[in-house]
């Protein structure tokens, strides 16, 4: 398969000097939020925008190359169906404006179909499937064309939280099986650590760190870093008993029951989401009584501060919970931590 090469990609919209290598047969994932040039990004590869710098496949130049004769399988966010057309249309539509022969049409169809499982829709229109099912179909018509690298902007994106999950481990096994190289777009931190052999944070167009997922967890360089993958509640700690497949560990007067695979610990992390607060004590495990410091609200969650001895916890409540709670500054109040959410760092 190919290796991708940027070197110093910019262009005059949000791109500055990008410059990233992804390794041939690897599933590489670029994590930012809204705005941040990860579909900018997508599109100068597949060479559907401008841009200043160098892209590289296999060491061979593509700039000058036009998007069809990129060979990139480039699948946008709202998937871009055929309507008039049925799965299998859809599907052998690149294969015929590129005049394959028909026979070689019926073989690649003939495997896609059976590979993302739609030989049972094959005949049926896009009104007629489920989003699971249209993204499977937008996915094998970008792959029935051969491409020497797989686009994909957030294919999860508009799926249901339940869909998504089941459908990312899939589409996961699916890529790794085909071996193709490919980069992944996601603001979605849980695709991430579900999915990724390497990811890039990338934040107003600027690629902030490059590395394994418990790599950037361990050492985030930068305080964006630090925003995007919710790294607040990071603590250095150790290990007071380790029982079968729980340990508990301690850091500044703290215990906290997590689960262990029995590794060293040396540093915990825990994402503000999943830090429940109550007004109320909850009887749980890793339960504690604090006091409310700070409030920061945003528009869709309420950003929290809560002491509790000598530490402070960060909490992302959605702002419609936090309304309803009536939280007030120096109020008394309890969080509690699924143990299965502490995040074990060695």
């Amino acid at each position: 398969m190919t290796e991708i090469s940027l070197e110093d990609v910019s262009n005059e919209y949000i791109l500055k000097s990008i410059t990233l290598t992804i390794c041939s047969k690897e599933l590489f994932m670029l994590l930012g939020p809204s705005g941040a040039g990860k579909t900018t990004l997508l599109k100068a590869i597949a060479g559907l925008t401008k841009y200043k710098g160098r892209i590289y496949f296999d060491r061979e130049a593509v700039d000058d190359l036009p998007p069809e004769e990129r060979m990139v399988g480039y699948v946008p966010q709202d998937f871009i169906l055929f309507p008039h057309m049925t799965v299998e249309e859809n599907i052998a539509y690149g294969l015929k404006t590129r005049r394959i022969p028909n026979s070689e049409i019926l073989r690649r169809l003939e495997d896609l179909l059976d590979i993302f499982g739609l030989r049972h829709l094959s005949k049926r229109y896009p009104k007629d499937l489920s989003g699971g099912e249209k993204q499977r179909v937008a996915i094998a018509r970008a792959l029935a064309i051969q491409p020497r690298v797989l686009l994909l902007d957030e294919p999860l994106s508009n799926l249901d939280p339940e869909t998504s999950k089941y459908v990312r481990g899939w589409l996961r096994s699916v890529i790794r099986r085909l071996g193709i190289t490919t980069l992944w777009v996601t603001h979605d931190i849980n695709e991430v650590e579900e999915i990724g052999d390497r990811i890039g944070i990338i934040y107003n167009g600027v690629l902030e760190q490059v590395g394994r997922i418990r790599d950037i967890f361990s050492s985030p360089k930068t305080r964006n870093v630090v925003e995007l993958l919710g790294l607040h509640n990071t603590f250095e700690c150790e290990a007071v008993k380790i029982d079968g497949p729980f340990a508990e560990i301690e850091f500044n007067g703290i215990k906290l029951l997590t689960v262990n695979d029995g590794a060293s610990v040396k540093k915990i992390l825990i994402h503000p989401q999943e830090i429940v607060v109550s007004t109320e004590k909850i009887r749980m495990v890793n339960t504690f009584e604090g006091v409310l410091q700070e409030i920061d609200e945003n528009v869709s969650y309420a950003r929290l501060k809560i002491r509790v001895g000598e530490v402070v916890f960060t909490s992302d409540l959605p702002i419609d919970m936090y309304r309803l709670m009536n939280l007030k500054i120096g109020k008394k109040i309890f969080i509690n931590i699924r143990p299965r959410a502490v995040k074990c760092i060695s």
